[in-house]
C-alpha cells in the first residue's frame, strides 16, 4: 500500500489516502504529545509506534469479541491501514473511577469508584474546547439524527468497556477511564475507529496506583515512555 495525498493531521496522528484505493486510508501515529486542547505541547520519540502497537492489539482483542472496528491491519511500526469511514464528531468518554474533568466539574473524590459506569459526549470541535455535551444538544447540532443513535454509541462504549476492564485488570493495571470514536462505513455500519492507546486512556497500576498514561505528560511526572512501554509490554504478555 502506498501513501497518496495528506487527508488531515490532528493532535495524534496523519491520515492518507492510499494510491489506487478509495476504500481504504493509512493512518500514521506521531511522536507528537498535546494535553488542555493543545495548550500543552510536547514530542517523545518512539511514542507512535508504541501507541500503534497498543491500539493495534487492543483492537484486535475486541474484534475477537465483536466489536466492528476499522482496523485492517498494522503496516509498519508507526502505520496502520484502515478502513475509510465517516468520523462521528462525538467524543465518548467512559468512566469507571472519578478523576481529572469529572472530579471538578462535580467535587466526586479522586480515585472514587463509581457504582456504573458512566458514558459521556464531547462535541469534537477544536476551537470550542471539545465541550460537553447532553443527547439534546447533539441532536440540535446534527451530530446524530436520533435519540437511539446516542443510546448505541453508549451500549458500544459500555460494550467495548467489559470487554476492556477484566482483560487490563488480568495485566495488573486499573482501567480508569477511556475515549473512543466512532465512524460510518460506506455500508452505514458503525465502526470503532481512531486509535485505544495510552493517550486515550488511563491506567493505574492495581498494587502502586502509579499513573500509566499521558497523565504523566499532563501532570509533568516524566517517564512517559517507559510508562508506555510497560502497557504494551503487559498487553502482549
Amino acid at each position: 500500500m502506498e501513501k497518496s495525498e495528506l487527508l488531515y493531521e490532528g493532535k495524534g496522528k496523519k491520515m492518507w489516502s492510499v494510491k489506487g484505493n478509495d476504500e481504504l486510508l493509512i493512518a500514521e501515529f506521531k511522536d507528537d504529545l498535546t494535553a488542555f486542547n493543545a495548550e500543552k505541547k510536547g514530542n517523545e520519540e518512539g511514542k507512535g509506534a508504541l501507541n500503534n502497537q497498543i491500539s493495534t492489539a487492543i483492537f484486535k482483542l475486541l474484534k475477537e469479541n465483536g466489536i466492528e472496528t476499522a482496523l485492517v491491519e498494522s503496516i509498519s511500526p508507526t502505520e496502520q491501514l484502515v478502513k475509510k469511514c465517516s468520523i462521528i464528531p462525538l467524543e465518548v468518554v467512559v468512566r469507571n473511577i472519578a478523576t481529572g474533568s469529572l472530579s471538578k466539574r462535580l467535587g466526586i473524590k479522586e480515585a472514587t469508584v463509581l457504582p456504573f459506569t458512566l458514558v459521556e459526549f464531547y462535541y469534537k470541535d477544536d476551537a470550542l474546547g471539545d465541550p460537553l455535551i447532553n443527547d439534546e444538544h447533539a441532536i440540535l447540532l446534527d451530530i446524530v439524527q436520533s435519540e437511539q443513535d446516542l443510546a448505541t454509541l453508549r451500549h458500544l462504549g459500555r460494550q467495548i468497556n467489559s470487554v476492556l476492564q477484566p482483560f487490563f485488570a488480568s495485566k495488573g493495571l486499573k482501567l480508569v477511564d477511556f475515549k473512543v470514536e466512532f465512524g460510518i462505513d460506506k455500508d452505514g455500519n458503525i465502526l470503532l475507529a481512531d486509535e485505544i492507546s495510552p493517550d486515550s486512556c488511563r491506567f493505574w497500576d492495581v498494587d502502586t496506583g502509579e499513573k500509566m498514561d499521558k497523565d504523566r505528560f499532563r501532570q509533568d511526572l516524566g517517564s512517559v515512555k517507559v510508562a508506555y512501554e510497560e502497557v504494551l509490554r503487559r498487553i502482549l504478555s
